[in-house]
């Protein structure tokens, strides 16, 4: 055709530079569709998680000395089931009372409702069945923010935000002054590593603190908690994922932290547990054994010796 000047070369040459552009788009068209495809499930979860119904949580929490907490903890057969899996009973009929001041350990196998205990008793769930009692009276008459402001929780896997070291302490108790982070942050046995950084509180700890070690971040939580001054503490694992030095200094910050205060710890290391008040063996979501440490190794067929055995002879 361009030899026979029915076409000129730049008409063909646009020709081709056109068909490219369409044939492209065409090919295109599918990775477009499947990026729709995503789009839309991400926007349904987004819009199940807007239905939700929101907690009613105050902005902040003014002490109330009606809904003051004195650590009493009563589980009266406390019944869960998860909405999704109505016909499995994660508690069934869990009983137990803990008094002022105790430290009260749980203990069992993995999946036994250790930290379901946990997440009802911050009111995370209501349970299906039973009462849970907070100085005898019903969780459900104590606002959230109330319940959980006089509570404070240090868990395996530390959250820390991407600020400084001073911002994670401070968020125990915002508003303190310099003098309380320092003292929180000595009795977590965590002031001389803070001292050795450069900018001391000011050190950037890095997005969920990849910037420390995990006894550092555990024991910035744990001065977190110590600022927060709960009446009642719980320990969900605090201590199983680090090495032994870390271990012993977590520990000890522990201690200090649980003194004269209700503590609820579970732990899968018995031997962090053999000192607590009163220990509650759980498994498949009841309690099947219930006493001190000595008590509980004197019953030869009990679930807790076989897991002391187990654990220290592996």
């Amino acid at each position: 055709m361009i030899s026979s000047s029915q076409m000129e070369a730049g008409q063909l040459f646009s020709f081709v530079i056109y068909s490219g552009f369409i044939g492209g788009n065409v090919a295109g068209m599918a990775g477009v569709y499947t990026r729709l495809q995503k789009t839309i499930g991400a926007a349904e979860n987004l819009l199940l998680l807007l239905d939700e119904p929101a907690e009613s949580v105050s902005e902040s929490y003014v002490p109330d000395s009606e809904h003051t907490l004195h650590g009493q903890i009563t589980f009266d057969n406390v019944e869960f089931r998860y909405s999704t899996r109505g016909e499995v009973a994660v508690l069934d009929r869990v009983s137990f009372r803990v008094e002022p001041g105790q430290q009260v350990a749980l203990v069992g196998p993995s999946g036994a409702g250790k930290s379901t205990v946990t997440a009802l008793l911050l009111k995370f769930y209501e349970p299906s069945g039973g009462r849970i009692l907070f100085d005898g009276r019903d969780s459900r008459n104590f606002p959230v923010t109330e319940l959980r402001a006089q509570m404070a929780i240090v868990m395996q896997d530390v959250f820390l935000f991407g600020g400084t070291i001073r911002e994670n302490i401070v968020y125990g108790k915002p508003g303190a002054g310099e003098e309380e982070i320092i003292d929180a942050a000595v009795q977590a046995n965590a002031w001389d590593f803070i001292q050795s950084f450069p900018d001391k509180l000011e050190t950037v700890v890095g997005e969920r603190g990849v910037q420390l070690s995990g006894g550092q971040r555990q024991r910035i939580a744990i001065a977190r908690a110590v600022l927060k001054n709960p009446k009642i503490l719980i320990l969900d694992e605090a201590t199983s994922s680090l090495d032994s030095e870390s271990e012993r200094l977590v520990q000890e910050a522990l201690e200090k932290l649980m003194h004269n205060r209700t503590s609820l710890v579970i732990a899968h290391r018995l031997s962090t547990v053999r000192n607590s008040d009163k220990i509650i063996v759980l498994n498949e979501g009841t309690i099947i054994e219930e006493g001190t440490h000595s008590e509980l190794m004197a019953n030869g067929n009990g679930l807790y010796r076989s897991l002391m055995r187990l654990q220290f002879t592996t």
